[in-house]
């Protein structure tokens, strides 16, 4: 049985649009008919046709689709794909933090939980935080769950004055500037492109910090030919993709996210078949959610 065939006439027959995230396997990307990070992928949910998501990602993404169109069912392939981070965090902690302060916005990175969401004031990626953060008035940010992240961020805005929570993305906290200053002595004509969910040492090493969609594009039209990646290894199938002359690294054999590992195409197979691991939300959790991701997609135009 060919699955990827197998899979095209199920998708067809259930009307359903294939979402994943360039953090999966390179097979389940390919049978996908939307491939991108975070941001894209909640944009082009709220843009497609179908009334059916199947999202080969991880929770944070699957409630995202839903907060965004409760009209539309959205499937997750793997219902127990979860994002460590997205539960660094708690709505105690958010309460304690902002009463400390008479004017303060919550900034919550996407990779968190509807019901974190639900206690925001917009949300933010990767790829948009800078805009989005530049554009509030206020001057105090509590920035959760990312550290990393948010460090980053008020090294570019020394105007605002933020209030970090000690989240991390297991994975970029596990490249450590020992790893980099290695990979670099190894591969001295490459270009070191990194994530803002790096810690700031690392950062200090790239040459280039972004978005998984941002490394993506600077990959595709520099004209270097080799790159230290510190970022999760399933951007590599883009990257390679989209430059078959040139070389990609990785800083170390740690940079795998299991949650998003278990979308495979079996799985995907499977789910579209059976139809199972529907998203459920409530709705006043969905209203309050929809809040901030709305407000972020405003803010990002």
């Amino acid at each position: 049985m060919n699955l990827q065939e197998e899979i095209g006439k199920l998708k067809a027959k259930n009307d359903v649009a294939i979402l994943a995230h360039y953090y999966v396997d390179g097979e389940v990307q390919d049978i996908a008919d939307y491939v991108g990070d975070s941001y894209y992928l909640s944009k082009i949910a709220t843009e497609i046709s179908q009334k059916t998501i199947l999202f080969c990602g991880v929770k944070f993404m699957g409630e995202s689709a839903k907060i965004l169109n409760p009209e539309k069912r959205v499937i997750m392939v793997d219902d127990t794909a979860d994002c460590p981070m997205a539960h660094m965090i708690d709505e105690e902690t958010i309460q304690n933090i902002k009463a400390k302060y008479d004017d303060i916005a919550v900034v919550c990175y996407i990779n968190s939980s509807a019901e974190i969401k639900a206690h925001s004031d917009v949300c933010v990626t990767s790829s948009n935080a800078l805009k989005i953060v530049s554009k509030l008035p206020q001057k105090n940010i509590l920035f959760i769950p990312d550290n990393h992240l948010g460090t980053y961020l008020s090294t570019k805005m020394p105007n605002k004055n933020f209030v970090f929570h000690h989240g991390y993305c297991p994975v970029h906290q596990d490249i450590r500037m020992e790893d980099v200053k290695r990979a670099k002595q190894e591969h001295p004509e490459s270009e070191v492109l990194a994530h803002p969910e790096c810690s700031i040492d690392v950062l200090s090493l790239a040459h280039f910090i972004g978005s998984t969609s941002e490394i993506i594009d600077y990959a595709t039209k520099s004209e270097g030919h080799s790159f230290i990646i510190a970022t999760e290894d399933g951007v590599l199938h883009q990257l390679r993709n989209k430059n078959p002359n040139k070389i990609f690294y990785l800083v170390n054999e740690k940079q795998q996210c299991l949650g998003m590992k278990l979308n495979t195409l079996e799985k995907v197979y499977q789910i579209l078949n059976s139809m199972e691991n529907e998203m459920i939300l409530n709705e006043d959790l969905r209203q309050k959610a929809q809040a901030p991701l709305t407000k972020m997609h405003e803010l990002a135009k």
